[in-house]
């Protein structure tokens, strides 16, 4: 089973969104379990205090080395799983990561609040920074459920066709092709023509140059990264 363990101070919100639809269905089957544990709960003080002013000084607050310290021990003693903490400043969540991720036993989150965790602790439980993108939430869960949707959706049986994942967005560096259904014409605009032609060669290179096309227009970074590995030229 892939289990996956979140580190918060606010445990309620899990699972939140992942009780739903394939994720939730996946979660009452036995398929992936979490386990939110309650950061605040491995506080040794009686205010359950977390957090502390920055050495050095500024404004905020800093998540306190100790605390984190006994909670991921507590969660994690002689685990083998990712220890994974959200961060704007991490390695950008990649679907080639999340796929690895997947393939694994599970993973330990630590979500961060306040400005951020005391630096010692990222390195003396060896946490591996990564970010959902290039912004700054209030804190580490939201990224969290993202992370946990994608590598959920991905264990075996949780998807109705194994051939959906193969086709999407990222599974071979590319952007996904337009998608279309009834009806056959909306507001005047007609579904393609070569995809109800009954020629299946045809519908898949035409899914592929327009993949190749979105890439191309929307993230000129993946298409140069797909160039590259391709040995193609433009």
């Amino acid at each position: 089973m892939w289990h996956a363990s979140v580190l918060t101070i606010f445990p309620e919100m899990f699972p939140g969104p992942l009780e739903m639809s394939l994720a939730g269905k996946a979660l009452a089957a036995g398929v992936w379990s979490l386990e939110a544990i309650d950061i605040r709960a491995h506080a040794t003080d009686r205010h359950r205090s977390v957090d502390d002013t920055p050495a050095g000084g500024g404004p905020g607050m800093v998540m306190k080395a100790d605390v984190l310290a006994h909670a991921i021990d507590a969660a994690a003693t002689n685990d083998k799983r990712p220890r994974l903490l959200m961060s704007p400043r991490g390695v950008p969540l990649t679907q080639n990561r999340v796929a690895t991720l997947a393939a694994g036993p599970g993973a330990v989150i630590v979500c961060g609040r306040f400005e951020g965790i005391d630096e010692r602790i990222i390195a003396a439980r060896a946490l591996e920074e990564v970010s959902a993108g290039d912004y700054v939430l209030s804190g580490g869960e939201i990224a969290a459920l993202a992370l946990l949707d994608a590598c959920v959706r991905l264990l075996p049986g949780v998807m109705g066709k194994d051939a959906s994942a193969a086709d999407e967005s990222f599974a071979e560096g590319l952007l996904e092709y337009p998608q279309f259904t009834r009806p056959q014409v909306f507001e005047g605009a007609a579904i393609p023509e070569i995809l109800t032609g009954g020629d299946h060669a045809k519908v898949t290179a035409w899914r592929r140059t327009e993949a190749e096309k979105l890439t191309k227009t929307r993230r000129p970074d993946l298409w140069a990264a797909y160039l590259a590995r391709s040995g193609r030229r433009e």
